[in-house]
């Protein structure tokens, strides 16, 4: 019996573009079947299923067919109200439609073999196609990663060498593209689109890095 991860696309869009399927098909850690196979006892099968097409009903109705499989949602766009929606129903994972294909054969092995997303045996996926799904420039998934570990807006601005006003005003605009009002559902949906917390000491504001790299050493 083969040892690689088994997947099974549900309602692969004809836009998709035949890159995706090549890449998958060709990879030899991963093998695609049939809806026959997905309560086959053995290795975990992963399911990618395609948002909004496949919407909350369709996971949940899933979910209970198969309680062992793993659920990957690919998504053109989406808010936090519509993955909390689609993680109540199931879901355990979500990546952009747009993300390189060996990024999300890099998801869909991280599900099977049971490891975080970022330890995938592939290349890393690409949180940065996630948060541009969801309109967020990258100045404003930056400010999502600092608030999700914590830091208060003047931190925030501290770090980033930017006025406090200016870090509202991206705080303003994650709230409006994302559609949620509360802090925790923004920090959860950039956990659920794999946006990991800025770690302390990660990043240094950059005046005092030029101060530094500019100050004499007396000699």
């Amino acid at each position: 019996m083969s040892d690689a991860a088994r997947v099974l696309i549900i309602n692969e869009p004809s836009d998709l573009g035949a890159s995706f399927r090549a890449t998958l098909e060709h990879s030899p850690a991963l093998r695609t079947v049939g809806e026959e196979e997905l309560e086959d006892a053995g290795t975990t099968c992963v399911v990618l299923a395609f948002a909004p097409e496949y919407g909350p009903e369709a996971v949940a109705a899933l979910r209970e067919r198969a309680p062992e499989a793993r659920i990957l949602v690919a998504f053109k766009a989406a808010d936090a109200a519509g993955i909390g929606r689609l993680v109540a129903a199931g879901a355990d994972a979500f990546v952009a439609r747009c993300a390189p294909p060996q990024d999300i054969c890099a998801t869909i092995l991280a599900l099977a073999h049971g490891l975080p997303l970022h330890e995938g045996e592939a290349e890393t996926p690409a949180p940065e196609a996630a948060a541009e799904s969801l309109g967020l420039t990258p100045r404003e998934a930056e400010v999502l990663r600092f608030l999700s570990a914590g830091f208060s807006n003047k931190e925030v601005a501290r770090r980033l060498t930017v006025s406090v006003r200016t870090v509202e005003t991206h705080r303003l605009n994650l709230r409006r593209k994302t559609k949620t009002g509360r802090l925790k559902d923004l920090v959860q949906l950039a956990r659920q689109i794999g946006l990991a917390p800025v770690l302390d000491g990660e990043a240094r504001p950059l005046r005092r890095i030029a101060h530094e790299a500019h100050r004499v050493v007396p000699h």
